[in-house]
């Protein structure tokens, strides 16, 4: 996966004892010793930076959320806070409608639930039917469970999680002035799902799961709560050219979906990793045009695309 970390910035440890002739033999299994023991300081060193990086993304990413939830300033669509042009109260539901929604959805929900921070619109291929039980990944205010509720019906049920007590605050409110019996908002990480095995009909994310430091994870414990014949509908970002260092680390641009993209064939063996068949990733035409929006100047637009992702867990 794409990160913040380069193994290549912890530089070589020395190769301890790595020659030896004629005399120095006697020394050899000492010396080797000692390079076995070098090699795992440095692999220790080495995770260890990859999981203080791996919070540090979390922590800017749940901050950044935090703050949107407090403040309802998301910028254009996952656009950095105060990176887009125009008045707040246009650009919300402008950006909703261009990356897919129709104005008759964006309108149905509470006000203050859809905050512009989608890249598509997973209800697109989600296919969702009365009586189903949805979990969305990262579910923000609640603009997609609200969707989701009308169409799974009284009969069905939605599950919202979100790392951010803000967020689940604020959907939670919106749930309560709507009276959407049928929806409940969970605190948790959707690297570690606050739901049971085998217990979800369809899993929803709309641009969350780039946000994570560790994707496998993501689509693992994904696998484990969908029930056999359960499916994905998601949309998200991918990587459609090598990141360049400027973007991959730039903690702002990666908790505004510009920096943890994944390439098509990365994201494609990830889920069959996990289990999942009957894989489909298409990327959008348009986005560009959108995602240009997101950080002006910086011409992510060029290296990474929003895309429609579907998988299904095999019924055996």
């Amino acid at each position: 996966m794409t990160d913040l970390f380069d193994e290549r910035e912890m530089g070589g440890f020395p190769l301890m004892g790595a020659q030896f002739t004629g005399s120095q033999s006697s020394r050899r299994t000492a010396s080797s010793g000692h390079m076995h023991d070098a090699h795992l300081s440095r692999g220790k060193e080495i995770k260890k930076m990859k999981e203080l990086q791996a919070s540090e993304i979390t922590e800017s990413v749940r901050k950044r959320y935090g703050e949107i939830a407090k403040h309802g300033k998301p910028g254009c669509g996952c656009a950095p806070s105060g990176s887009c042009c125009g008045p707040l109260s246009s650009s919300l539901s402008t950006s909703s409608l261009q990356v897919g929604y129709s104005a008759e959805e964006v309108q149905s929900v509470p006000m203050g639930s859809d905050l512009g921070l989608g890249c598509g619109n997973p209800h697109a291929i989600a296919s969702l039917q009365p009586g189903e039980t949805v979990l969305d990944l990262g579910s923000g205010a609640g603009f997609d469970c609200f969707l989701a509720a009308r169409q799974v019906g009284k009969t069905g049920r939605v599950i919202g999680v979100d790392m951010t007590p803000e967020m689940i605050e604020k959907a939670r409110e919106h749930a309560k002035a709507g009276a959407y019996s049928n929806v409940e908002f969970r605190l948790g990480d959707i690297e570690n799902l606050p739901a049971s095995d085998s217990y979800i009909d369809v899993i929803i994310s709309n641009c969350v799961i780039n946000l994570s430091p560790d994707k496998r994870n993501v689509f693992r414990d994904a696998f484990r709560v969908l029930k056999p014949g359960g499916r994905l509908a998601i949309s998200d970002v991918i990587a459609t050219a090598p990141l360049p260092e400027n973007i991959r680390k730039d903690l702002a641009l990666y908790s505004s979906c510009g920096g943890g993209a994944l390439t098509i064939d990365e994201l494609e063996s990830m889920l069959r990793e996990s289990g999942f068949h009957d894989i489909r990733i298409q990327p959008k035409d348009g986005s560009r045009e959108f995602i240009r929006e997101w950080a002006p100047g910086r011409k992510l637009e060029d290296y990474i695309a929003s895309a429609m992702i579907e998988a299904v867990k095999p019924m055996s």
